[in-house]
């Protein structure tokens, strides 16, 4: 599958480097700013806030992609060379609360990587729940080299993905790490052939979709506190969202068909 099956999202506000659209009840953000290799100005981000503050109510699962050559190649740096310190401070906040919208988002967001996903692109696609990334994918964190520290929420997600070690390093030396390390690593899900990311996200969207709404909404809020929480804490924490769970309506036609054989059973193939 590709987007041209999709149709637009009328959303007054998005800047043309970004565009709005949705197949069924999956919604698709794309970078459309190639000739910046998806550089994020102070547009972009306002426009992502915009998109994911309004998405259609129906709407079960997200996808993230960039046009062109690279997913997103981070900064556009010319957004920082006039800043004072405060509003240095404004313009990374501004970053926090737009991102703070994908990884809180009530439905599950998956990012398709490819080429550069570096800086900022890096910090956007670790905002997402899944990532799927490309061959051609490479990942940095080149702050240093420019004299200006992450801003994006990077010192926080990045580490949850591959270690705070292995983020520090990228920082100090300048480390990068293609598509194959990265999905050892953590920073993708999935691989894919270059050119077939896109569709592959598609596929994973489509099954998510197909989930109850309140169970995926308990993976997304739910498990992350889980995971910050002290066992004990934890463990209630899971009960509490099985019992909710479970007594949802959707849940119980769900186990209905289950039992009767009307569902089909996990299978593996290798």
């Amino acid at each position: 599958m590709d987007d041209n099956a999709a149709t637009a999202i009328d959303l007054p506000g998005l800047p043309d480097s970004l565009q709005a659209s949705r197949v069924d009840n999956i919604a698709i953000l794309r970078l459309t700013r190639p000739g910046k290799r998806n550089a994020i100005d102070n547009a972009m981000i306002a426009g992502i806030d915009l998109f994911f503050s309004t998405l259609p109510h129906d709407i079960r699962a997200v996808v993230i992609h960039g046009e062109g050559d690279h997913f997103c190649a981070g900064l556009d740096l010319s957004s920082l060379t006039e800043t004072d310190a405060y509003e240095a401070v404004l313009h990374s906040r501004a970053w926090h609360r737009a991102f703070a919208k994908i990884e809180k988002a009530e439905m599950p967001v998956i990012a398709v990587l490819h080429g550069a996903t570096v800086g900022g692109g890096l910090e956007l696609a670790a905002a997402a729940h899944i990532r799927v990334a490309e061959r051609s994918t490479f990942y940095a964190l080149p702050e240093g080299q420019r004299g200006i520290f992450v801003g994006g929420g990077a010192s926080v997600r990045v580490p949850k993905l591959v270690t705070l070690a292995r983020t520090m390093d990228m920082m100090l030396t300048g480390r990068t790490y293609g598509a194959q390390e990265g999905v050892t690593l953590g920073f993708s899900q999935y691989l894919a052939e270059n050119g077939a990311g896109f569709a592959h996200a598609m596929e994973l969207a489509r099954k998510i979709a197909s989930h109850a709404p309140l169970s995926n909404f308990s993976v997304l809020h739910a498990m992350p506190r889980i995971a910050e929480s002290q066992d004990e804490a934890g463990f209630f924490i899971e009960s509490l969202m099985s019992a909710v769970a479970s007594s949802d309506k959707d849940a119980k036609g769900r186990l209905r068909a289950f039992l009767e054989k009307r569902a089909p059973k996990v299978t593996h193939s290798g």
